[in-house]
């Protein structure tokens, strides 16, 4: 039996959180979570400065915070935090391979392209796999030897913060895990979520159209029916057992140790099944998410939680908890909001949200728009009128829409296409899909949070339309590896849209990190919508940034609030370095109102 010594408040936390998942099997879910927590003080006594002696072959260990850590000291975000979102291998090797792997070819590219722009690289799921682009896992604890090794991973910790994902809704239906199921091997047997094969799951939310439940065949012979959430290759873990969470605090420990700074929990939402519910957000849930958080703040771990969670804002934002949950939160209304302003040229919707949006104290938002998975149309559910010219704005751009399951009948679930084909006109050329492209992100830089950028996004990529046929499924259209070579070389093009797209968001990105305006605990305060401008204010008047940004193909005028009227410059983010700033009485030469070019971009210096 274990011992947690450290913060009384911290341990009863913990003890209530597993009484609230576990009931009479608390105990041992206590039990297996301290000797994880010692196991680790153990081996990092001499690191961290302080620990335990105890051996974990002894009956009785004794755990305690780090001496001199700081409990729970997740990293707190500033003006200059960035953060890219890259597969491994998200760079295939030139026509003459010279045999790197992924992670090398990434690491090379970030050094000679993008030295210092970002302060934390989201490496997406990077262990052996068998489907689903790395989210259907094999092996938590290896690196997929065709990315190449942990060294590799190590290699990238100089340069930025890693984050790492913990794809802990599933694991694949060809790992080790789950052939030790099919085997009836304890502790395996008890890993995974059944029902019979003739379950009711109308009741049951879900983020896909397949049967929830998918028959199997034990090595015995018999049929067992699985819980599948997303594919029937992905198998759903039974968090009901003790063992299973456990087991991935071990796992979240070990990417701690290997240079984690940032925990993502995918699809967390749907973790808990309990029969009766809808099996979304339960409260054993959100008891896990603060399980993780509380054994992080145990060891003063400077390991911040972000949760993925793509449902409607509301249920979003409830995993910040009551500041005792995730540290950060994807901002998953955004995507959606920027892209109907630039489709419908009318920022209003974005203005009206952005106004009454309101973050917990000591809670961040990841503010994204383009990921490795497609836009979310949920998320904008209540927030927009009428979504359907969004629908039919993406199908124009080449774009597809994916569906889930609902008792009333398919709906649309999220819409698949490329970023900068998405928010840019039908038609456009380079210039202006570049200069459509940058201004979305302007919005998601002016935001408070830490702004997260796709690497498709970075490098303006297009969609990749024989994507989705080639492999079978609609996100492909956003995950094509381009050749390290041709990418090189249409960068070195200064014209073309991936050059565009780059010089663009390094302006960008190095622009914002000079203002502490943008820090995410400063002030925010969205403005009513001029037509298509959107007007957003960042800490006070007295020291801060009004930015606007013009969603819109057309010149746009914005007549500036009052107190902005005698502001020190007028900046062009853009703009190539050097010649961002003119005195803002120049700029207006006494006018109130500011001319707001075709996808402009102004910021308003106080």
């Amino acid at each position: 039996m274990y011992t947690i010594q450290g913060s009384a408040e911290l341990i009863e936390r913990l003890r209530s959180l597993l009484s609230l998942m576990y009931g009479r099997r608390a105990a041992e879910a206590y039990d297996a979570i301290a000797a994880l927590i010692a196991s680790y003080t153990e081996r990092h006594a001499s690191v961290l400065g302080g620990g335990t002696e105890a051996s974990a072959m002894r009956e009785e260990a004794s755990v305690s915070a780090p001496a001199g850590a700081t409990v729970g000291k997740a990293s707190s975000f500033s003006e200059k935090d960035a953060l890219l979102i890259s597969y491994g291998d998200m760079i295939a090797p030139p026509a003459t391979d010279g045999g790197e792997g992924g992670l090398s070819r990434l690491a090379a590219f970030l050094k000679r392209h993008a030295p210092g722009l970002f302060s934390y690289l989201h490496i997406l799921p990077f262990c052996p796999y068998s489907s689903d682009d790395g989210f259907s896992v094999k092996d938590y604890r290896a690196v997929d030897p065709a990315l190449g090794s942990w060294e590799d991973i190590q290699a990238l910790r100089g340069d930025q913060k890693l984050v790492f994902d913990l794809v802990l809704n599933h694991a694949s239906a060809q790992g080790a895990w789950f052939k030790a199921f099919l085997a009836g091997k304890d502790p395996y047997a008890r890993f995974f979520v059944t029902r019979p094969l003739d379950y009711d799951a109308s009741g049951v939310t879900r983020p896909r159209t397949h049967p929830l439940i998918t028959p199997m065949t034990m090595d015995d012979g018999r049929v067992r029916g699985l819980w599948t959430t997303f594919s029937a290759d992905q198998v759903d873990l039974d968090f009901s057992e003790p063992a299973v969470l456990a087991e991935f605090v071990d796992i979240l420990l070990f990417y701690a140790e290997r240079g984690a700074r940032m925990i993502r929990l995918d699809a967390i939402a749907y973790l808990w099944k309990e029969d009766g519910t809808n099996c979304v957000h339960l409260p054993q849930t959100h008891a896990a998410v603060k399980v993780f958080r509380v054994v992080a703040e145990l060891l003063g771990l400077d390991l911040a939680l972000l949760t993925e969670t793509n449902v409607p804002h509301q249920e979003n934002m409830s995993y910040f908890g009551q500041g005792d949950e995730a540290h950060m939160v994807y901002n998953f209304s955004l995507p959606p909001l920027v892209l109907h302003a630039f489709i419908t040229e009318d920022a209003g919707d974005l203005a009206r949200w952005a106004q009454g949006l309101q973050v917990p104290a000591g809670g961040t938002l990841l503010n994204f728009l383009a990921s490795h998975d497609g836009i979310g149309v949920t998320p904008a559910k209540g927030l927009v009128s009428d979504f359907s010219t969004v629908l039919r704005g993406v199908e124009a751009r080449g774009g597809l829409i994916s569906y889930k399951a609902t008792p009333e009948g398919p709906v649309p679930y999220e819409l698949n296409i490329s970023w900068a084909d998405a928010v840019a006109p039908v038609g456009a050329a380079d210039e202006e899909r570049a200069q459509a492209l940058l201004a979305s992100y302007a919005v998601a830089c002016a935001m408070d949070g830490v702004p997260a950028l796709y690497f498709h996004s970075l490098v303006g990529s297009r969609s990749w339309t024989d994507g989705p046929l080639k492999l079978g499924y609609n996100r492909a259209i956003n995950r094509q590896r381009p050749r390290a070579d041709e990418l090189d070389a249409e960068l070195s093009a200064h014209d073309s849209l991936r050059s565009r797209a780059l010089r663009g968001f390094s302006s960008l990105l190095a622009a914002r990190s000079l203002y502490t305006a943008f820090a995410p605990s400063s002030p925010r305060r969205a403005l009513p919508a001029q037509g298509p401008v959107f007007l957003v204010e960042r800490g006070s008047i007295a020291g801060g940034v009004l930015a606007l940004i013009n969603c819109s193909r057309r010149p746009a005028k914005a007549i500036l609030p009052e107190g902005w009227r005698g502001a020190a410059a007028l900046i062009d983010p853009l703009a190539p370095e050097g010649v961002r700033e003119r005195p803002f009485a120049e700029a207006l030469g006494g006018s109130v109102e500011l001319d707001v070019p075709p996808f402009g971009v102004r910021w308003v210096i106080s």
